[in-house]
């Protein structure tokens, strides 16, 4: 038998065969060397400190550092709600604190962009602002804007403190960090809250008071544009109507009549006050009324149904549709009435139900006027029934809505022009209450009085105009023009060419400055009336109240 123990590197014994073992020699000695190589990689690696299992590659570890760094957070509790507070005041500033560059941009330039479109819109154009405030369709609009741009808000305030706050903190820290946050949106989102809440209240306002589609009247210019709101006239006119719908009474008498003539360049304003006992009132020449009155409103029956204050009702009970298709034809007619009476154009008319005008005077808090003799609360002189209490006289008298009610239409014991002057008192005083915080801290109630006792034929598209020409007239003199009892004035039988002519000698320019006080055509100052002068006609001061009466 062959012996196959060799020793190493012994000849074989056949040296022209091959041995089977020299092919697997060979292949363990070409494959050892790489085998080596990785084992002594794994030896270096193990004993590498940077091989622990917390050790991340070098790369990915200074990406992570970088990440670190972009990702800012504040030090501490004060840190915290500063950076917080700064994201509420400008947000996306707490993003761009962290180091979210992107977000915060993303955040904070459509703020800006709209913060600044805002100014530009407001600061343009006065009108167009007012433009915006008599659209329901923009209000409602704005309202939702508002609670999303809220909600939005709110959400971008409490993620800037998610991201700011220190990863390790106290559990206090976290409580107190959750409540400021809390109070932080309250404080400044309330605001924007109630700024939401009263372009609602606004858009049913002006949707309900100046409703074209139910505001149709026979009476009103139809040359007015948006863009020409007054048509190319030098005056504008509106009849101010108080209609007493209280109890005991049928239907709505018009017992405040007032004709207010604006400058539509200056707003120099004059009102003319007309009994409501006024008789035989007249119509315009072209009107169908004039056919059927031509010497007045008058006939048979009762003068109570004949008096200015009954044309309201009358007309229309009488001659429904005469005018034209109107949906108030009362208002239609008297506006003609005091057209023809007084020999000046009669453009729109603004009616305020009495029953409410208690609460509008509550809604502002009530009023302060001068009471220079007691007035009757309640009472009926033609039947003998007494007052059953006093409003006592003195300067400065504050009165809530129930009392100024009673101020202004109380005529126990008085006549007819001392209530007149008593009213105009009271529109003066709710003028001066209505001051701009007291209208915004009593909008919703002011508003939605206003719907249920304010009625008017003003187009919605000439609004923004009239509400600007008002902002100057409020800051120009308003000259009076009153028709009392006199060797010229008789409310039972008017002489109505003396009224004209002292209407047109109020409305026009003065030529010369300073007419005196015997100028039968001077219209007086509606302070002089309203200033505390008790009965013996001595005021505090001692002086005398002049004031010229028709």
């Amino acid at each position: 038998m062959e012996d196959v123990s060799r020793e190493p590197g012994a000849v074989p014994a056949h040296a022209g065969s091959p041995s089977p073992q020299a092919p697997r020699r060979g292949r363990r000695r070409a494959s050892s060397r790489p085998a080596l190589a990785r084992r002594t990689r794994r030896a270096r690696a193990s004993a590498s400190p940077s091989a622990s299992p917390s050790t991340q590659p070098p790369s990915r570890s200074r990406g992570g550092a970088r990440a670190d760094r972009r990702r800012r957070r504040a030090e501490g509790l004060p840190g915290t709600l500063g950076v917080t507070l700064l994201g509420a005041l400008v947000p996306g500033a707490g993003f761009l604190y962290t180091g979210r560059r992107l977000l915060g941009a993303l955040v904070l330039l459509p703020v800006l962009a709209l913060l600044g479109g805002a100014a530009w819109y407001v600061g343009r154009d006065l009108r167009a602002l007012l433009a915006f405030a008599v659209d329901p369709t923009r209000l409602t609009i704005a309202a939702v804007v508002l609670v999303l741009g809220l909600a939005t808000w709110v959400a971008v305030v409490y993620l800037t403190y998610r991201q700011v706050r220190p990863p390790s903190r106290p559990r206090w820290h976290t409580a107190v960090g959750h409540g400021f946050v809390l109070v932080l949106c309250l404080a400044i989102g309330a605001p924007f809250a109630v700024a939401a809440r009263y372009a609602q209240v606004q858009a049913g306002l002006v949707g309900t008071v100046f409703d074209d589609d139910r505001n149709e009247s026979a009476t009103v210019p139809t040359d007015v544009t948006e863009e020409d709101p007054w048509g190319g006239r030098e005056r504008v006119t509106v009849l101010l109507l108080g209609g007493d719908g209280g109890e005991g009474r049928t239907g709505v008498r018009t017992d405040t009549v007032i004709l207010l003539s604006m400058d539509t360049t200056t707003g120099r304003a004059v009102t003319v006050s007309l009994p409501r006992n006024l008789m035989n009132a007249q119509f315009p020449e072209d009107s169908p009324l004039h056919d059927l009155y031509p010497t007045g409103f008058s006939g048979p029956e009762d003068d109570g149904f004949y008096m200015l204050n009954a044309i309201y009702g009358q007309i229309p009970e009488r001659h429904p549709g005469i005018l034209g298709k109107s949906d108030n034809e009362g208002a239609d007619a008297l506006k003609q009435a005091v057209e023809g009476s007084l020999g000046v154009p009669v453009d729109y008319y603004l009616l305020v139900n009495l029953k409410g005008f208690e609460d509008v005077v509550d809604a502002i808090g009530g009023i302060t006027v001068n009471v220079n003799e007691p007035v009757a609360i309640q009472g009926n002189t033609d039947l003998g029934i007494p007052p059953v209490d006093y409003i006592d006289p003195g300067p400065d008298q504050e009165l809530d809505g129930f009392h100024a009610l009673w101020f202004a239409r109380g005529r126990y014991g008085s006549d007819d022009y001392e209530r007149m002057d008593r009213q105009r008192c009271a529109v003066d005083a709710i003028i001066e209450a209505a001051n701009p915080m007291t209208v915004l801290q009593r909008y919703q109630a002011l508003a939605e009085t206003g719907q249920e006792i304010v009625s008017t034929d003003i187009p919605r598209r000439i609004v923004p105009a009239l509400l600007d020409l008002a902002l100057k007239v409020k800051d120009a003199k308003v000259k009076s023009v009153v028709f009392r009892p006199s060797e010229r004035f008789f409310s039972g039988d008017p002489d109505f060419d003396y009224m004209r002519q002292v209407v047109a000698k109020a409305l026009e320019p003065r030529s010369r400055p300073g007419l005196g006080k015997k100028d039968p055509g001077r219209a007086e100052d509606p302070e002089d009336s309203c200033a505390y002068a008790p009965a013996d006609g001595t005021d505090a001061t001692g002086s005398t109240d002049t004031a010229a009466s028709y």
